[in-house]
């Protein structure tokens, strides 16, 4: 496949799924001309861990390197050559998200990048509502561990960059959101009455969006099908692996060998199986705000 065919369908992706696309690409022309990434690392005078970077979209490129990298695997097509170049100065511009760089550590930064740029989003929570659905009462208080009432700019910047990430459900193609959550999130009061009043409206409000869907797991049923929150992601790009996010403490681990992503895409087969139909899982939200 010639480099700029496998580039056509990247129009309107962010620079996260640019470096990714253009990572992918480096790795198949090398690949096809049989170098490993030890020969390809000495051709640009760079460790064999950065060519690895470079091809998993984890960095960004310099376009020297990757104008010798094209050499070296024997591309000399000159719309080739200068698509790649473009891609390059694409992929380097800094995202919406780089305001708030202060406060977003390096592994979620990259998130916010492949959230914003994927077809498909499939999320598990079993302690919060999901942060593409929260309202800003929640987020504050989720931010400022239960504090809401606390003056820190900090914390404002933290919300307003969790409600500019919900952008991309109202965007022109809104990305498919399926999410499912236990039953014990919706009746821990974060933020108090009045704010879980207004989130689970939100929520009654935005699942009757074509392309929002939200089922509850009953506590019946907690616990089986996984331990632990996780997300799924899914691109319309068919350069762009599918990817399984995991957030702990301080860190976060992507995961996208084939094994992975089916053992996980399992485990939210199951959950969606186990938990209420998004229908009853509305009925329920109508009834727990009645109790509230």
């Amino acid at each position: 496949m010639a480099l700029i065919d496998a580039l056509g369908a990247e129009q309107g992706t962010g620079p996260t799924a640019r470096r990714m696309i253009l990572g992918t690409q480096l790795r198949r022309l090398r690949e096809r001309a049989g170098i490993t990434r030890a020969q390809a690392a000495w051709e640009i005078r760079a460790s064999e861990s950065k060519i690895s970077r470079m091809e998993l979209g984890r960095v960004g490129c310099k376009e020297r390197d990757v104008v010798d990298l094209l050499t070296m695997y024997g591309v000399y097509d000159s719309d080739e050559r200068a698509w790649a170049v473009e891609m390059v100065k694409q992929a380097n511009q800094p995202g919406w998200w780089h305001r708030f760089s202060d406060l977003v550590p390096p592994w979620f930064e990259n998130y916010i990048g492949l959230e914003e740029a994927a077809s498909r989003i499939r999320t598990y929570e079993l302690l919060f509502v999901p942060g593409l659905l929260q309202v800003e009462g929640y987020a504050r208080a989720v931010c400022s561990h239960g504090n809401p009432d606390v003056q820190d700019e900090n914390i404002e910047r933290r919300v307003a960059l969790r409600m500019r990430r919900q952008k991309v459900l109202t965007g022109p193609k809104p990305p498919r959101l399926w999410a499912v959550v236990d039953e014990s999130v919706l009746h821990r009061p974060v933020g108090g009455a009045r704010v879980l009043k207004q989130q689970i409206d939100h929520l009654l409000e935005v699942t009757e969006l074509p392309h929002i869907s939200l089922q509850i797991v009953p506590y019946d049923q907690s616990g089986y099908a996984a331990e632990g929150a996780f997300t799924l992601l899914q691109f319309a790009e068919p350069e762009l692996p599918n990817i399984t996010y995991i957030e702990h403490g301080y860190g976060a681990i992507y995961l996208e060998k084939p094994d992975e992503i089916e053992l996980y895409g399992r485990a939210f087969d199951r959950l969606t199986v186990d938990a209420e139909t998004p229908e009853r899982s509305r009925q329920l939200l109508t009834k727990l705000r009645a109790e509230i």
